[in-house]
């Protein structure tokens, strides 16, 4: 029996955090929506593009006090998020895709599940005319034209009860630079 569908929640140009909460609380439809078959249709990807500048961190780290003071000088804004990695930039420009999948169901591990991520922001980057695009084998994830890096993919699931995940992908994705002017990306 093939997968059902996915549907998109596509925002357009918003805040990010506007975006992760969105995610958020399609996870949380999600998981009490769970019991037999046959369950309503849940799985969503959340695409956006971020409206300004934001800097995001998960548990490898948030930025210094001195880059901070910097960064808000330059207009970004600062985010912490429930998920691994250190400082990640979002701004305009980007392509942000939250997806909210059962992988359980789907039969998807989680590693699996980051390289196919991996596999469809490779071919995105080709289509838009970025024929180099390449991933680099693991523990690496991402997407890269020559040196550069273009797309950052990742996921975080939870365990247990309460505000963790579970089985259900989420508070991350992948975050494509597709256009736009990037000149605040730098810490």
């Amino acid at each position: 029996m093939p997968a059902p569908a996915v549907r998109a929640v596509s925002l357009g140009l918003r805040p990010y955090e506007e975006a992760l909460r969105v995610q958020q609380r399609c996870v949380a439809a999600a998981r009490a929506a769970r019991g037999p078959p046959p369950r309503p249709p849940f799985e969503c990807v959340v695409l956006s593009e971020p409206a300004r500048p934001v800097y995001a961190w998960g548990l490898r780290g948030a930025p210094t006090d001195k880059e901070a003071e910097r960064l808000r000088a330059a207009g970004a804004g600062l985010a912490a998020v429930r998920r691994g990695g250190s400082v990640t930039f979002h701004g305009p420009g980007q392509l942000l895709a939250f997806p909210v999948l059962d992988l359980k169901a789907r039969g998807i591990q989680l590693r699996g599940f980051v390289e196919r991520l991996q596999d469809v922001a490779v071919r995105l980057c080709r289509r838009v005319g970025a024929m180099s695009a390449a991933g680099r084998p693991p523990p690496y994830t991402g997407v890269w034209v020559g040196e550069s890096k273009v797309c950052a993919v990742g996921e975080r699931f939870g365990r247990g009860s309460g505000g963790d995940l579970g089985r259900w992908g989420g508070c991350k994705g992948c975050v494509c630079n597709v256009g736009g002017a990037l000149r605040v990306h730098a810490l």
